[in-house]
């Protein structure tokens, strides 16, 4: 949803993004982490997730295409299909980016999104 408010030149609202870092905080709090471990844990997953934004977009071109290179490099697959684990995964969230670009911003916002694929 944040490449697709950056495309279409609309900012993302403060207040959701801080919900989404503090629920992934109340999750690995969950998981019985403490303080020091969870500070530490958040600045990696912010780490990545800013990483992970800034690189996913491989083509200069308009469309969005997902880079697979920065799927390999987050998400650490040891069985033996992992490349069409991969492929499915791009094929998946190039899908989603397309059908949240078609979406009103406002939608998206509201959680009225109904993706099946």
């Amino acid at each position: 949803m944040l490449l697709v408010f950056r495309n279409k030149k609309k900012e993302f609202p403060q207040e959701i993004f801080d919900n989404i870092f503090l629920n992934i905080e109340y999750h690995i709090r969950e998981l019985g982490y403490g303080d020091v471990t969870v500070n530490k844990k958040m600045k990696d997953l912010s780490r990545n997730f800013y990483d992970i934004l800034i690189k996913i977009n491989k083509s200069k071109s308009e469309g969005f295409v997902m880079n697979k290179e920065i799927l390999k490099t987050y998400f650490e697959l040891d069985s033996g299909n992992s490349s069409i684990l991969i492929e499915n995964l791009s094929n998946y969230l190039n899908n989603f980016y397309n059908f949240c670009f078609e979406l009103e911003t406002n939608n998206m916002l509201k959680g009225q999104i109904n993706f099946k694929h």
